[in-house]
């Protein structure tokens, strides 16, 4: 009778345990998720930025024309993007192709002066900003996830749910690493 009891006691810390560790593990699968939403909200400020900038540089940049294509297809190659390593590359092409058309506006010195161009640089800066920050926050969860659906014994439980291994944000293009630059002094 006593092997019976200590049987089901053992019985029943193990499936605690499952249970302890599948709920975890939907906690960083939804931590996960959350995060990048919040890079997407971050990347959509910057995505409806750019057509209030393109409004205003179009009446300086006349004959800038390649440039503002650049930046319009970049935009348009991210609405278009499907998944997350399509979407990173594409968002590293739309940032160089805005730090391009901020290189070319230093010709402009009206433009520079302009109040509503001012205003839309600082909101970009901070925008980007806010987007390190964010993708930061995501693939530190996307290793928590990783980490957590690779290490005994949840990898078991795990296993047994088919938790799939999270997608880190990263651009494998090296100069679509760069920010685009924003300061005009």
């Amino acid at each position: 009778m006593s092997v019976l009891i200590i049987i089901l006691i053992l019985l029943a810390v193990v499936v605690m345990a499952a249970i302890g560790i599948y709920n975890s593990l939907v906690q960083l699968r939804n931590q996960t998720k959350e995060a990048w939403a919040q890079v997407d909200v971050q990347l959509k400020r910057r995505f409806d930025l750019i057509p209030n900038l393109m409004e205003t540089v179009k009446g300086y940049m006349k004959h800038e024309r390649e440039t503002l294509e650049a930046v319009t297809q970049a935009r348009a190659a991210v609405q278009g993007a499907g998944s997350l390593g399509d979407r990173a590359q594409a968002e590293g092409q739309l940032g160089m192709a805005l730090g391009r058309l901020f290189a070319v506006a230093e010709s402009y010195p009206d433009l520079k002066a302009s109040q509503n161009f001012l205003a839309l640089q600082e909101e970009l800066a901070s925008t980007e900003n806010k987007i390190g920050f964010s993708r930061q926050h995501y693939n530190q969860s996307v290793m928590n996830l990783n980490n957590k659906i690779q290490m005994f014994p949840s990898n078991i439980v795990a296993g047994v749910f088919n938790f799939a291994a999270g997608e880190f944000f990263e651009l494998k293009d090296e100069a679509a690493r760069e920010a685009p630059k924003v300061s005009f002094n």
